[in-house]
């Protein structure tokens, strides 16, 4: 599976057992007409965002051999770390169903 099937696929399975998931895009894209565009968020911020019952969890989709960056690994220690939120990288929606089972 490509990690974009992997994130569709936890994207499914966890508005299933009611998250609210939002994909985010981030990084700079260059538009048709030559211009790039910066999404905003931080360097590193997490694919996925998922919330229930006052609970956000910060995901990190990768393939079965995808690594994750320095960026993406600081980004996640420190919403774990500093402000207490779930967070983690999967790489199947088994993965993303344990990560976010403290969130119940």
């Amino acid at each position: 599976m490509t990690e974009h099937d992997i994130q569709n696929a936890v994207r499914l399975k966890l508005s299933e057992l009611g998250f609210a998931v939002f994909r985010i895009n981030s990084g700079k894209f260059k538009l048709a007409d030559g211009r790039w565009f910066d999404v905003g968020v931080p360097k590193g911020f997490s694919d996925l965002i998922a919330v229930r019952n006052g609970k956000i969890c910060f995901i990190e989709v990768k393939s079965e051999k995808g690594k994750a960056s320095s960026d993406q690994l600081n980004f996640l220690a420190v919403m774990r770390e500093k402000y207490g939120c779930i967070s983690g990288i999967v790489r199947s929606v088994d993965d993303a169903v344990k990560l976010v089972g403290g969130a119940k």
